[in-house]
């Protein structure tokens, strides 16, 4: 999911006082309705406004936008979301290219609801991320007009990761993920498979929560059938999945918290205090990014080190930098 070459770098961006991973919402504007999305909740950016209120941008002014953003930030990792990037693929027909100009990996999260430009299965280090939630029978309810129909066409020519976020109702009947991993497994157009679990605000009560023991069993499924999908289980070893079951207590401890900005449509205002924004409830986090950084801050380097120990001191060195910089501009 990350690569080791981009770990190191991110710890060198850390050291220089930027955060190595930048997500940005290039547009407020979606075609789907899909219930549960954090994006368009209440207090996504802070209870004040909602994403469909924001002013956002097109053509050259946020081509420019989105490219200052990113040459002033230096990240390693670039994740371009929405409302749905592809409302702007023109746009993006000219974003990615400069992105993969400047050596940073890029992460492009669509519903696949339009074609996916074809010059973007040409870019090395691009990652199309399609979010599938479930079945078609859920999924085409729950992802209108994206529906499974319309996104097996327009994949057609990419290799595409799938990206699930499984749900209360998901776990309801027995052998609904084997059978989710053996139709996207089958399709040649699938690279990877990912699976998140379904985060809620702090005193959410929507159905799709997944209670601990949903939870629990989630995870030990997963666990126990992944080597029978070799797209999955290269995608998600099992520290990745374990970490489902131990998520950080507040974003103060996540790891992937405090190392993405995002930035919404407006490219101003920055999503606090992680992706969801709000007051998601860290206790129920279901982050596949959130359970893959911690996977990499456990890791055990030579020498019995904790990758993660690096990390928090990195962040201190940066903290300094950061403090040090405006003296320095001034003198």
């Amino acid at each position: 999911m990350i690569k080791k070459l981009d770990v190191v770098r991110g710890w060198k961006t850390i050291l220089a006082g930027h955060t190595p991973f930048l997500s940005i919402e290039i547009t407020k504007e979606c075609p789907l309705r899909c219930p549960g999305c954090y994006a368009y909740g209440e207090d996504h950016l802070g209870g004040q406004t909602v994403l469909r209120q924001v002013s956002d941008f097109r053509g050259k002014e946020l081509v420019d936008g989105v490219m200052t953003l990113i040459d002033s930030h230096r990240p390693v990792h670039v994740s371009i979301v929405g409302g749905e990037p592809l409302v702007r693929y023109k746009e993006l027909l000219e974003i990615i290219p400069q992105i993969e100009s400047r050596g940073m990996f890029i992460q492009l999260v669509t519903s696949a609801v339009r074609p996916i430009p074809m010059e973007f299965a040409k870019t090395k280090d691009l990652d199309i991320v399609v979010s599938i939630d479930g079945l078609p029978a859920e999924h085409d309810v729950r992802r209108s007009p994206a529906t499974y129909e319309r996104i097996l066409q327009n994949i057609k020519g990419h290799l595409i990761t799938v990206h699930c976020t499984v749900t209360r109702q998901m776990t309801e009947r027995p052998g609904y993920l084997r059978e989710f991993l053996t139709f996207w497994s089958g399709q040649q157009e699938t690279r990877k498979i990912w699976f998140s679990l379904f985060t809620p605000q702090i005193g959410e009560t929507s159905y799709e929560i997944l209670p601990w023991d949903a939870r629990r069993r989630v995870v030990e499924e997963l666990l126990s059938i992944r080597e029978e999908f070799p797209k999955f289980a290269m995608a998600m070893p099992p520290t990745v999945l374990r970490a489902y079951l131990n998520p950080p207590s507040d974003p103060n401890h996540c790891v992937f918290a405090r190392s993405t900005t995002t930035i919404t449509a407006n490219l101003r205002q920055r999503v606090m205090p992680c992706q969801f924004g709000g007051n998601p409830d860290c206790s129920q986090c279901g982050c596949i990014a959130t359970a893959g950084m911690e996977a990499v801050a456990g890791y055990r380097l030579p020498g019995g080190i904790r990758a993660g120990s690096i990390f928090e001191a990195s962040l201190k060195i940066g903290a300094l930098v950061n403090r040090l910089r405006p003296a320095a501009h001034a003198s």
